[in-house]
């Protein structure tokens, strides 16, 4: 279970709040209650107290069928399908984000976020943004891979500092750990990842 008592989301993650040394506070994603788990217990998938749904697991809709799928968190990574019709609930692809979607689609993945700030005018854009593209299914599930328009994207734009195009971001909850800008190489992306997988599995 990942825990984080900085942040909290509405996208589907349930929400911890530290209570104390020993204890935390989950919000169950189904009813919204308020669960106080010791930190000993965490390992044992505790379930909420009002409607009995283990508290390690997220709400994902289908893209296809709009079903609510739940998922437990140990199985975002291994492609999960959905239960009535069968889609993956994340095929891998790239995704165009906007300053109003950015929040439920790279705040709310559980992963690591590879984001590309393009333009259409752009000339090195029209090498790097296909490259881009066509790596986003070989990490499917690892790492989410999404685009953002920066003329029409301002608010993006501001929080990240990026005053060139393209510039490829690598977040880690929200937050920069790594920025190539320009016209960047396969390469150098698989580089960025290899390291980031690295962080992560310390």
């Amino acid at each position: 279970m990942s825990i984080d008592s900085s942040k909290k989301n509405n996208s589907g993650r349930q929400t911890v709040e530290i209570l104390c040394d020993t204890h935390l506070i989950i919000r169950c994603c189904r009813c919204g209650t308020k669960n106080r788990i010791p930190q000993t217990r965490l390992r044992e998938r505790p379930l909420c107290g009002h409607c009995s749904t283990f508290l390690d697991e997220f709400i994902i809709t289908c893209l296809e069928c709009d079903a609510k799928n739940r998922i437990p968190e140990e199985r975002l990574l291994h492609r999960p399908l959905c239960g009535r019709c069968g889609s993956p609930l994340y095929k891998g692809m790239a995704v165009d984000v906007t300053d109003d979607s950015f929040k439920e689609e790279a705040l709310g993945f559980p992963g690591p976020v590879a984001l590309c700030v393009w333009a259409p005018w752009c000339v090195n854009c029209r090498t790097v943004v296909p490259l881009f593209d066509d790596m986003a299914p070989r990490y499917a599930g690892g790492i989410k891979f999404i685009r953002v328009h920066s003329d029409k994207n301002p608010r993006l734009v501001r929080r990240y500092n990026v005053d060139r195009t393209p510039t490829i971001l690598f977040l880690s909850d929200g937050a920069i750990v790594k920025r190539l800008s320009g016209a960047v190489t396969k390469e150098e992306i698989e580089r960025c990842i290899a390291a980031i997988h690295r962080e992560e599995k310390r």
